[in-house]
Parts: C-alpha cells; structure tokens; sequence
C-alpha cells in the first residue's frame, strides 16, 4: 500500500475513533445528562474544532440544552451549494456497541456505539470537506460546500428541524441538492419508507379476578386487534423500491396486579409508510379501521400519533443522485438506486424542497447492535466519492460561463 494511502488511512481510522469514543446518546426528550454520556455537545465541539484546524470555518448552534447542530461552510465562486447532512447522535440502547472493542480496528473495521450510524458517515462527510479545502485556493471551488451535523436524528428530527428553520447559509445560497449520511453499504438510496406510530387503547372495567363477569377485561377487548393486526395488510401497492408498506405491534400494556381484572389494556402500533401516502391520513383510516372491531360501542379508542414521518421519493434523474451515480462508477462501484425500509433526515430535507439522495460506508445491519462497526476502507472510500461529486456537480448542466483556471465546476 502506497504511504500516501495509508495515511489517508490512519487519519480516518484517528478521525472516526475520536468521534466514537466521545459519547452523543439521545436522551429522547430528556434534558442530557452529560454524566451518563447523552446529549450532542461533547462531540459537536469536537467536529467544530477538527474543521476549523483544516481551515472549514464551523459554528455550533444550541438548537435543545446540551444538544447543538454544528454547521460548516466552505465558500466557492458560485452561491450554489451542496448539502451534506448526516447526524451526531447515537440510540441509547444499552449493549449497542459498547463491548470490550469499542473503538478498536480489528480486520479493518472499527467498533463502537455509533461507528457506523452515523459517525462512519460524518467522517467521511468531513474527510471530504476537508480535502476540498486543502487542494483549492480561496474562492477556487466551483460551489460551496455546508456541512451540517445534527442533533437528535434517532428520536424526534430536531436538529434537522432547527437547520431548515434558522440556517441563514441556505437563504444565502440555493442548495443544489443534499446528501445524507447514513449506512447505506455505499449505495445511493432515493427512496425510504415513512412512519406513523400510534396507540390503541381498550377500556373495560376492574374487579376482582375471582369474579370475573363482575368486569369487563381490558385485554380481552383487545385481542381483536391484536388478531385483525396479524391476519390483514395496509392494502396498498408496494413500491418499485420499497416494497409493501408493513404496519406492527411493538409495545403491550395492561393490567395492575395478578388478581384484578384489568381496566385497560393497549398497544404501540408501527406503521410503515410509502412514497405518496399522507401519514395523518393514514392514522385517520386505520383508526376507523381499529374502532369497528369494538365489541362494546366506546371501547376501543385511537390516540393520536406519537411519531409522524414521511417517505422519501427522489427522481432518480435528480442532478444529485446522477452526480452521486457518476462519481460511484468512477470508483468502480455499483451506481443503481436503492431503497430503504427505515427514515432519514432526508424526507425532511426533500419536503423543504431539497433533492436529497441517502449515502454512507457501513451496513444497518451492523447499527444499534453489540459489535456495530464500519470498515475503515470504506469510511475513506466514501470520501474520495463524496469529494468527487462536489468537484463534478452541474458539469454538463447548461451553464453559460466557462470555469477559471483551477476552478472546480458547479453548473
């Protein structure tokens, strides 16, 4: 391996060990406590600090307590700019990646809490930042690169949120299109599934569990559901890339003690989402759906839903995804558009009227899991395809002006 390649190396092996052994638990609407490694802040002002030493002006934005976005600009000649987008916060599930290899390279891959969603991808977003900016000279560089790290992706699309909101870099800049960071296994993904989750709750009436007709069984009046949930499909056509849309029971809750006859019972449904599906109208059929089954006239009531996301549906002619395509096949690897079944900030982004393409070394596979990891090569590899595609975005798309000398083209 030439030595140019394996410093490479060794700087994305230091890069993403350092993002992985800072803690960025989301502590799901809780105030962060530091202490326990939650919240964003340790690690934002790590990447903050790893930009700006490579001369990418960066700034950190408190969008919760303890819980900021980091967003970083690199100036071109041309006000058009391309997004890259992923996220600093990890799921807090207690074994994920947290064994004894966190933040270990074994066989090239590297472990821990987060390695691959999303800090393998971050890193390779950052790589590539600052690649660019070491190779051109100010004002050289066709468009302008935004770099945003965002909090709070794993629970309720806060960061995301706030940077559609208050980024004043996007009302200085038309944003060309963005790509996302996640585990994609370096595919360019256009198309993801949305998602309304909501509760089904059944009311009966409490008595003691030796007289049982004295009551009326809040789990009994919910196995209906449960039944028609198992035997019965959304009933919509599945997706080219997506395929069916799924809905599931994910949480049951009912009863207070062994001997009484519980008043209530109820359960977490999981609703999957295609492309053209409206989330809330969605809910409002099956919650239609779900309160016919009632035996008892009342006993069946639908809560409005706790989560509400929607699908992605990029155009797979969009300049991102072909630019994306291109700098894919110019690494030799496999250009065709993929889908995938779980959400990203990229709906966000696409409903703000962004076209947005999902992209990242890693497999999810791998994410939440006891030994989550990435493969250093492929973390580097991400970034050789992510600087490529800022160099080439807009070439061949019409522009009237010639490129200066040195110039990297942007339309």
């Amino acid at each position: 391996m030439a030595a140019a390649e394996v410093s490479r190396r060794e700087e994305a092996t230091a890069l993403l060990r350092a993002l992985v052994e800072i803690p960025s638990v989301n502590p799901r609407g809780r105030t962060p406590n530091r202490a326990a490694g939650e919240g964003e802040a340790a690690v934002a002002a790590f990447v903050r600090d790893w930009l700006e030493e490579r001369g990418v002006a960066a700034a950190v934005a408190e969008v919760l307590p303890g819980r900021p976005n980091v967003v970083a600009v690199l100036p071109g000649r041309d006000r058009r700019a391309v997004l890259l987008e992923s996220h600093l916060d990890t799921v807090e599930t207690a074994d994920a990646g947290t064994g004894p290899s966190a933040g270990q390279v074994r066989d090239g891959r590297l472990y821990g809490r987060g390695a691959c969603d999303a800090k393998g991808p971050l890193a390779a977003f950052m790589l590539a930042t600052a690649a660019l900016a070491a190779r051109t000279s100010a004002r050289t560089l066709g468009c302008t690169v935004i770099l945003a790290a965002v909090c709070d992706e794993e629970h309720g699309y806060q960061g995301v949120t706030r940077l559609l909101r208050d980024s004043g870099d996007f009302r200085e800049h038309q944003v060309l299109g963005a790509v996302v960071g996640e585990p994609t296994d370096l595919l360019p993904v256009i198309a993801h599934k949305g998602v309304v989750r909501y509760t089904v709750r059944a009311l009966g009436r409490a008595a003691h569990s030796s007289r049982p007709a004295d009551g009326t069984n809040a789990i009994s009046l919910l196995a209906p559901v449960l039944g028609h949930l198992a035997a019965t499909s959304p009933g919509v056509p599945p997706h080219p890339l997506l395929g069916p849309a799924t809905r599931c029971a994910t949480r049951v809750r009912g009863g207070t003690a062994p001997n009484t006859i519980p008043a209530s019972a109820e359960v977490d449904l999981d609703r999957r989402t295609l492309p053209g599906e409206d989330p809330m109208a969605v809910w409002r059929r099956e919650r239609d759906e779900f309160i016919g089954l009632a035996g008892v006239p009342g006993s069946i009531v639908v809560d409005e839903p706790f989560t509400v996301d929607y699908a992605l549906d990029t155009p797979a002619g969009s300049g991102i995804v072909t630019a994306l395509g291109q700098a894919l096949r110019d690494q030799g690897r496999p250009a065709a558009v993929a889908g995938l079944p779980f959400g990203t900030d990229a709906s966000k982004l696409a409903r703000a009227g962004i076209p947005s393409v999902v992209f990242g070394p890693g497999s999810v596979a791998d994410a939440h899991s006891a030994d989550e990891s990435v493969a250093v090569a492929d973390v580097t590899l991400a970034a050789d395809v992510i600087a490529a595609l800022v160099a080439s975005l807009g070439q061949g798309g019409g522009a009237a002006r010639r490129e200066a000398p040195g110039e990297v083209p942007c339309g």
